[in-house]
């Protein structure tokens, strides 16, 4: 069956809507959304299933780092060991194009976490289409960056996504285009910031 086709207002989202795309995530769909870096494929935190058809979409190995997408500070740290210092820097720049990884809390599933260091990828997106979505389904969204296999960049137009992955996928939520460049990846885990990948987010607070 063909995935549901959303047309998504990017600043206004349109509650039915987004109230169709939460109970598709519900019921272990998988769906693409837009975020404030690019388009993402994201699934239900519980569902071992859509995990699985995420990870054969973009044919990644064991040990790819899934993302936590979440609503604000307060639910990152529920899956997330936050110390003052870095939850001073992460409440600066969130919500952001950024993602951070930190160790992960006793409630993070172990198929969530990197295989050998513990740690979770968590982000805070700044787009009302996301953040509308986190609201309605009041938990957050397992997410994966939407690159596929043979792409070197990420896809931008919806429709093209539609056209690639309407089997693949559940929904796709059209939001315009995002742009293609992915978040800034900081490791939090040490003493000290890490950039372990510069993208659509300002690296140099954390250098």
């Amino acid at each position: 069956m063909p995935s549901i086709f959303l047309e998504i207002h990017p600043q206004n989202p349109q509650p039915r809507l987004i109230a169709q795309a939460a109970r598709i995530v519900r019921e272990g769909g998988v769906i693409v959304y837009p975020t404030d870096s690019c388009y993402a494929l994201g699934c239900h935190i519980g569902d071992k299933d859509a995990l699985e058809r995420m990870t054969r979409i973009r044919a990644t190995d064991k040990h790819h780092q899934f993302t936590l997408v979440c609503r604000d500070l307060s639910e990152i740290a529920t899956y997330a060991k936050v110390t003052n210092q870095y939850y001073r820097l992460l409440k600066a720049h969130t919500p952001g194009a950024y993602t951070f990884i930190l160790p992960a809390t006793r409630e993070t599933p172990k198929r969530l976490q990197h295989e050998r260091r513990r740690t979770i990828g968590i982000r805070v997106p700044d787009h009302p289409v996301s953040l509308a979505l986190l609201a309605e389904l009041n938990e957050p969204l397992l997410s994966t960056t939407l690159l596929l296999p043979d792409d070197d960049l990420p896809m931008t137009d919806a429709r093209d996504i539609q056209a690639r992955l309407k089997n693949l996928v559940d929904a796709v939520l059209d939001g315009g285009n995002c742009g293609f460049e992915p978040t800034t990846v900081i490791d939090l885990e040490g003493p000290a910031p890490v950039v372990l990948r510069r993208g659509r987010g300002d690296p140099s607070p954390f250098e």
